[in-house]
């Protein structure tokens, strides 16, 4: 769990860096501007972390359903090497996903100026520029990447349906509400970037901006990378402590730095 732990960190800290320094940038400069090249590797980028976070997701259900449901065939499922292939395929499945998706975005004709209607380079904000055929078939690659998006989903759904299965044949309740507290959080929050990203990319485009398409941006792109770490690693008691370790060390030496009178 902590290798998986590890990755999904990097790419949550992949994910908001792409997106929100050059936000930042332009709101401190009054600024909407982005490069060409900026905003292929705005898309490339997002569409990788994106793509990897899902399924590395995808793998941490399995991995706690075989914790919890096959407590006796961890060590020998979950081993060393299936871990390090598990999470290789997580990388590697984003790579393709990224580079498939952004080929075919960039590869299309764009005539209707170079304003886009976002915080950052999304693709359906960019077909909106479109004005080739080749615009219907890269709405057929968002569509199969949303299904590929949406089957990891759904084998989330059933790694956790067989834990609730396990967890309510447990007879001390205070060991179901804790199974229930660490597991139903980690659904909302891969339910906040499956469904609102599949409304963005899959709902008909329209010529003018909603605000709907902001929130619905923001809820997918942010909340998720923010709330990982809360949930993954700050219930983990082991991690828990540390922190408070580092912490109480930090404001001790403080309370021993020497003071100078004036």
């Amino acid at each position: 769990m902590y290798f998986f732990l590890m990755n999904l960190s990097i790419v949550d800290l992949g994910s908001i860096s792409v997106i929100i320094p050059k936000s930042m940038i332009n709101s401190l400069m009054n600024t909407r501007l982005i490069s060409y090249s900026g905003c292929v590797t705005q898309v490339f980028l997002f569409a990788f972390f994106g793509s990897a976070d899902i399924a590395l997701l995808t793998i941490m259900a399995y991995d706690r359903y075989v914790a919890i449901c096959q407590p006796l065939h961890y060590e020998t499922i979950m081993n060393r090497r299936a871990c390090v292939q598990m999470g290789a395929s997580a990388w590697i499945s984003g790579l393709l996903n990224s580079a498939m998706l952004t080929g075919n975005t960039f590869a299309i004709s764009f005539c209707e100026g170079n304003m886009v209607d976002q915080f950052f380079c999304e693709i359906p904000q960019i077909l909106k520029l479109s004005c080739s055929d080749s615009y219907l078939s890269e709405k057929a690659t968002i569509a199969l990447s949303s299904c590929l998006i949406f089957s990891c989903f759904v084998l989330i759904i059933m790694s956790y349906v067989q834990i609730f299965k396990t967890v309510l044949r447990i007879p001390f309740e205070q060991g179901r509400h804790k199974a229930f507290s660490t597991c139903i959080p980690h659904l909302i929050v891969v339910s906040l970037f499956v469904f609102p990203g599949t409304i963005a990319y899959l709902k008909p485009t329209s010529r003018s901006a909603s605000a709907l398409d902001l929130v619905v941006a923001v809820i997918y792109t942010l909340v998720p990378p923010v709330m990982n770490p809360i949930i993954y690693s700050m219930r983990n008691k082991e991690i828990k402590a540390t922190l408070w370790k580092m912490m109480g060390l930090r404001l001790f030496s403080k309370n021993k730095m020497p003071t100078f009178p004036l």
